[in-house]
């Protein structure tokens, strides 16, 4: 048998080994070529008499990354089209026979009559472990780095080729609810445990231990199709289910605020498909992954989470025509808690890194910092001793300036006050060297400003991480107006080496992110000084979508850095460039009453001694609300939609503004750097599927009731009246430039 995505060939013993290989790619995905030629050799290795059994495999390093997502996209697109030509019913029958063509290809591997045996190489995702799940029998090569997992939660779907019958077939509820509610990928020890996977072998010996399986009397069967089989954790109407079903239902309320069809839909498809036979259950499955492949949500988060995230880490605003670069040697100016947080992922993607500060033991400190964050990772079991000494090796602390005379990149990251950072470009500039390139942390100085101190304005750029950046993805890149495009191409290159997905900004006071998140924090302001019980502010805020309440992240920010940074743009811009509100309960809580978050464990919030209970509001807030408003008499769906409008319509002003040049990258940006509810597909896809006459319309009603800050901008205005969309009118280049390997 000959076929482009699979290598095919049959030893003397019958058994057929099939190797996954699409030609060049460097993982193995589930598209259109390879469902075609696997339902083909399900169909010829069933019929073959003389085949024994199968083994699946893959030749690359992972066995698959999962379903082509630009594939389910264009069923989406399909299905839009039939809806308007020849309606819902035609429509809905489509999209459903498609998005069932894995579930029925994979029980045809279940039901062929040969044994099947997924020889797991590599790393297993989502429609890829499903393969393996489908398979009688799962042997994995021994490998630390091999993870298998149902990540489809996080791009708004779920397993959707019988994910959700088969993992609660084999472990109890709780365990299949977690793995396929959080979408996290576990080891391969985990997958043991749990039975996900049967055996452990070498990487020699993996295709040998399959077929032995197959040798020694495999049973082409699965568990459930076995007359008596019983469920890990029982019927879902006994004493254990009862236990399991109504508090994940709490529990499921309590994470998503039901924000998310597809948690939703695997609710419903485990607590009904339990009840049910396999085949029936499993078409249970697939009309509600047809019925959430329709939601906006799965379609917003996976255009943003998905396809513009990945067209962004492959470098979409790399500029043309600059050779790839490459960081060999980086040097981070201020050693502190951000300065050596940077200096520790990029001596962990390899880099050589200096960390230098103001004196040696200022510099020894931000060495500390970055072996004490590896120390935290060795003792959770997720780090080795020898990685941490080889990555500890890798950084030199220092208080000569001397040392960044071999530098390739060097990054400020030094107190956010104009002198410090005139001081620090005085002392460094004549040290650089020729095509070094100098990048400023700075998350709220504009960068043409301090590139003014700046001698070769060419060559330096802005490169803000946001904190703690072990954990954010985000890095925003701006550029001033005289920056050059091999500092946006080696600053391009260095996020990628380093593993974090980038933004490209042009220059503005807060560049995009902070712009967008102060808005939020801000309303949250408003909402206090309006009255709105606190408590009332942060859950409405959560239920919206946003990972924390404004409360908490001031709290998190630091309320003293807040008031330096509305006093900065205050003396920068005058006292109209703030809210004079805001900066009196600001000087209130940080100047009289000594809070300034999370920091000295008083802001908002109270905090317990480390390990000691929660966080919990303070309880002098109500004495600093100038009146109070009843709870009952409050729209609670009118709270949670001021927090998101008005984040929103600032990304469109920053569109307006020629500060967000790529709207990809408003969405993705706004998700990764401040966490703006993920199931709307970020700030602009969030106005996109509201529709923009529908936005403009809510924000004039806000602005009518609570203030200019609703204004929509000339640019969002003149969209809604010619029912222009942003993905419409400022179409994505679809020509992604590769960055440096």
């Amino acid at each position: 048998m000959a076929f482009k995505n699979f290598k095919f060939e049959t030893d003397a013993d019958g058994i057929a080994l099939v190797t996954w290989d699409i030609p060049g790619r460097s993982m193995n995905v589930l598209d259109e070529t390879s469902i075609l030629e696997l339902e083909e050799i399900v169909k010829q290795t069933t019929a073959d008499a003389a085949i024994k059994g199968v083994v699946i495999t893959s030749s690359k390093e992972a066995f698959c990354a999962g379903a082509d997502l630009s594939m389910l996209e264009g069923m989406s697109r399909t299905y839009a089209q039939l809806l308007q030509e020849k309606g819902e019913v035609a429509a809905n029958q489509v999209l459903f026979e498609q998005s069932r063509r894995f579930s029925l290809a994979f029980r045809s591997i279940e039901t062929s009559g040969k044994p099947w045996v997924a020889a797991i190489n590599g790393l297993a995702l989502g429609g890829g472990f499903e393969i393996t799940l489908s398979c009688h029998y799962r042997v994995a090569a021994e490998n630390p780095k091999t993870r298998l997992g149902l990540p489809e939660i996080k791009v708004g779907l779920f397993p959707g080729a019988g994910g959700t019958q088969r993992v609660p077939r084999i472990v109890p509820p709780q365990d299949a609810m977690q793995l396929l509610l959080k979408g996290e990928a576990i080891n391969l020890a985990r997958a043991k445990q749990l039975n996900l996977i049967h055996a452990i072998v070498p990487p020699g010996e993996l295709i040998k231990a399959a077929k032995d399986w197959i040798k020694g009397g495999g049973k082409a069967v699965a568990p459930w199709d076995e007359k008596g089989f019983k469920l890990p954790g029982g019927p879902v109407f006994s004493k254990m289910g009862m236990q399991m079903f109504p508090a994940g239902n709490a529990i499921y309320r309590r994470e998503t605020y039901d924000n998310y069809p597809a948690a939703r839909a695997i609710m419903s498809c485990v607590y009904e498909g339990l009840q049910l036979p396999i085949d029936a259950a499993l078409r249970v499955e697939s009309r509600y992954f047809t019925q959430v492949l329709r939601s906006k949500e799965a379609a917003a988060m996976i255009r943003s989470l998905f396809l513009s995230m990945q067209e962004l880490n492959k470098g979409a605003r790399r500029p043309a025509g600059v050779p790839p670069t490459r960081v060999k040697k980086l040097a981070v100016i201020g050693a502190g808690f951000m300065g050596a947080s940077v200096g520790y992922v990029s001596a962990k993607a390899g880099i050589e890194v200096v960390l230098v500060d103001r004196d040696q033991e200022s510099a020894d400190k931000g060495k500390v910092h970055a072996k004490s964050v590896i120390d935290g990772l060795i003792a959770k079991g997720r780090a080795k001793e020898a990685e941490r000494d080889v990555l500890v090796s890798r950084i030199t602390a220092t208080a000569d300036y001397n040392a960044l005379k071999d530098c390739d990149l060097v990054i400020e990251a030094v107190f956010e006050d104009r002198k410090v950072k005139a001081d620090t470009y005085a002392k460094a500039q004549p040290l650089l060297k020729d095509d070094a390139i100098f990048a400023s942390n700075t998350s709220t100085l504009p960068i043409n400003s301090l590139a003014e101190e700046f001698k070769d304005q060419g060559k330096f750029i802005g490169i803000h991480f946001f904190s703690p950046v072990e954990k954010m993805m985000l890095v925003e890149i701006i550029l001033g107006r005289n920056t050059g495009d091999v500092a946006l191409a080696t600053a391009l290159d260095y996020v990628r080496t380093i593993g974090k997905t980038p933004i490209v900004v042009n220059d503005s006071r807060g560049f995009f992110a902070n712009r967008c998140v102060m808005r939020y924090i801000a309303e949250g302001n408003e909402m206090f000084l309006e009255g709105v019980p606190p408590a009332m502010i942060e859950n409405t805020a959560k239920m919206a979508g946003m990972p924390v309440g404004p409360l908490s992240l001031s709290d998190e920010v630091a309320l003293d850095l807040g008031l330096k940074i509305m006093k900065a743009t205050e003396a920068d811009l005058g006292p109209n460039a703030i809210n004079q509100d805001h900066k009196k309960l600001m000087m209130e809580l940080v100047e009289k009453q000594g809070r300034f978050g999370r920091k000295n464990a008083k802001g908002f919030y109270d905090y317990p001694e480390k390990g000691k209970g929660q966080k919990s509001l303070w309880l002098g807030l109500a004495g600093l609300q100038p009146k109070h408003l009843d709870p009952d008499t409050l729209d609670v769906e009118e709270l949670k939609q001021r927090f998101l409008v008005v984040q929103a319509v600032e990304a469109a002003r920053t569109v307006e503004d020629h500060v967000i040049t790529d709207v990809r990258e408003a969405d993705v940006g706004s998700i990764l750097g401040f966490g703006f509810a993920p199931f709307t597909g970020g700030t602009l896809s969030y106005i996109d599927f509201m529709g923009t006459k529908r936005f403009v319309e809510l924000c004039h009603k806000f602005e009518a009731k609570y203030g200019s800050r609703f204004t929509p901008p000339k640019l969002l205005v003149e969209m809604a009246a010619k029912g222009e969309t942003f993905y419409g009118r400022f179409p994505p280049k679809k020509q992604v430039a590769e960055a440096a390997e």
